[in-house]
């Protein structure tokens, strides 16, 4: 995996990003395919798409012949954790209470969900002592 950095990406670069923490490795071709019938995306797209990725660190690429092949350097909860800090800073001063006060006010989190957060809060709690 690739070295802690911060990373944010775009709703259609997580979606990308999705293809290749399901399948491992893959090619262009097929990313393109699985995306053309998702999104209606053309192959360009997707291969500018790995590009840039693959130039930020983001994705790894291997060539075999003329087929490129890519693959993710960052995990999921990697991307989540950045982009929830960077949401967390930019909207709530770095205030994670706030971000959850937020939620609760808006109605996002349900009661039965609350009793899930405290527990997920008391195992934390428990592993960083």
């Amino acid at each position: 995996m690739a070295k802690r950095q911060d990373i944010t990406l775009s709703e259609l670069q997580i979606a990308l990003m999705r293809v290749l923490w399901r399948r491992g490795e893959t090619s262009t071709a097929d990313v393109a395919t699985e995306l053309a019938a998702e999104r209606g995306l053309k192959h360009t797209t997707i291969a500018t798409l790995l590009t840039r990725l693959e130039k930020r660190g983001v994705v790894a690429q291997r060539r075999e012949g003329r087929q490129l092949f890519y693959s993710a350097l960052v995990g999921e909860a990697q991307v989540r954790r950045s982009m929830v800090a960077d949401l967390i800073g930019a909207l709530f001063d770095g205030d994670a209470r706030e971000l959850v006060a937020h939620l609760v006010e808006e109605s996002e989190i349900a009661p039965g969900d609350i009793a899930k957060v405290r527990k997920r809060l008391a195992r934390g709690v428990r592993n960083d002592q």
